[in-house]
């Protein structure tokens, strides 16, 4: 019975009313997946691929509006009354040269803001949530005779960098459109075969930090040691006792993580330099522990060079930048409505419950501001099934996010993101 159903509801994504378009078909979404795999841009630099989107969306009968908080795009399908329903893709990619072999890699370059010319291409699976929301459009304005309200899809600039979703909410996303009852989003998973489509409850995704720590010394000859107030020593100190907050300060039911990611200092052997700067990520899920965490790096910091008798005016100053992604919480009431949703959809054995992960997604924004509005993010298999086996029996390792040779199983990623989002619209949709 539970092949049939799916069957059933597999063959209805090629209906259409009359007089409407047909759903795009999965060879369609494809060749959208290999141009946007193809033509990759930078986090704030989205211009040529949210053109891209805008257009495709108004020919599906949406009314698109673009350049909101840089490029965003907002596309609108109003279909009577009923509660309005939100579903995000995000679209900029990364400064990585691609190692995937695939015959539609990115040859793209872009420009950091040092100014340097880098290769650039979607090593986080960006192109596949922009052609799964295409999909998603299609197929919501071909089956309007199964639901009512208004369709917001939003293709979202600069997650990579943590200042899309800011910048399209101080742009007015939530006031010069409708406000959503819910918001969506799915990401696709470096760990879950293709096919399959993961939910968790409550966190999802970590608060996410970058902390800059400059250690002061006094500088002087390397072999006069005690003439000098070595900042390499102080700053091996404070990076070893920075892992002492999180491993005997927080319970060990609190999921956090302090890692330093950088350090530099001096410029010679035998000098001892006068500076060492580290820069941190720092990890949470509560606020309260969030808070602990950035009051103890400074404390011990400071404390370690106190203890090597620096004086007070020549502390380590320590700064949170301005670059903080709140956690992803996904709200309980949201996510118990989807995943029977998402079960009937694609079948049980294709639906898993998760765990959270200590990354990062700016998705967060849109239920933690003032709008307070449900949220939930899904995790979207991209991994070819018999890679995942060959993983699983321990013969080979697979390529996280974020590497030069991360590359989704696009068309069974692309038609399950495709079947289970249209899905949970349709169930939200309905009273």
């Amino acid at each position: 019975m539970q092949l049939l159903r799916t069957a059933l509801i597999a063959s209805s994504f090629a209906l259409a009313l009359p007089g409407q378009a047909a759903p795009l078909s999965n060879e369609a979404l494809l060749t959208h997946y290999h141009h946007l795999h193809r033509n990759p841009e930078l986090s704030l630099q989205e211009k040529e691929t949210s053109a891209y989107l805008a257009r495709e969306l108004k020919e599906l009968g949406y009314e698109v509006t673009t350049d909101i908080g840089g490029h965003g795009i907002v596309a609108i399908l109003e279909n009577g009354s009923g509660p309005t329903l939100m579903f995000r893709a995000d679209m900029d990619g990364l400064p990585i040269p691609e190692a995937t072999g695939l015959p539609y890699a990115s040859q793209a370059t872009g420009i950091i803001p040092s100014g340097d010319e880098v290769p650039v291409m979607h090593g986080c699976g960006h192109d596949v949530h922009m052609t799964v929301l295409l999909g998603v459009a299609s197929q919501l304005a071909a089956r309007r005779d199964e639901w009512q309200g208004t369709l917001m899809l939003v293709g979202q600039p600069a997650e990579e960098v943590g200042k899309g979703a800011k910048a399209m909410l101080e742009d007015g996303l939530f006031t010069r459109f409708p406000r959503p009852e819910y918001n969506m989003t799915l990401h696709v998973s470096a760990s879950l075969p293709a096919g399959q489509i993961a939910w968790v409850s409550g966190f999802a995704m970590a608060n996410v930090d970058s902390v800059d720590v400059t250690v002061y010394g006094q500088g002087g000859h390397g072999a006069y040691p005690h003439k000098t107030k070595d900042p390499v020593v102080m700053a091996a100190q404070i990076v070893t006792s920075l892992q002492t907050i999180v491993s005997r300060e927080l319970s060990p039911l609190d999921s956090a993580v302090v890692t330093v990611g950088s350090i530099h200092g001096g410029t010679k052997h035998n000098i001892i330099s006068d500076e060492v700067k580290l820069q941190l990520t720092v990890r949470s899920y509560s606020d309260k522990s969030r808070a602990l965490l950035l009051r103890r790096i400074k404390e011990i910091s400071q404390g370690v060079a106190r203890t090597a008798g620096m004086p007070e005016d020549r502390l380590p100053v320590v700064e949170v930048k301005d670059e903080y992604t709140p956690a992803v919480y996904n709200n309980p009431a949201l996510v118990a409505k989807i995943a029977p949703l998402l079960e009937r959809s694609l079948g049980e054995d294709a639906v898993v419950e998760t765990s959270p992960v200590m990354g990062g997604e700016d998705f967060s924004r849109y239920g933690r501001t003032e709008h307070k509005i449900p949220g939930s993010l899904m995790w979207l298999g991209a991994v070819k099934p018999t890679d995942y086996a060959a993983s699983e029996r321990g013969e080979h390792s697979l390529p996280s996010l974020h590497s030069a040779k991360f590359a989704p199983d696009a068309a069974p990623a692309i038609e399950t993101g495709v079947k289970a989002v249209s899905a949970t619209l349709l169930g939200l949709f309905k009273p």
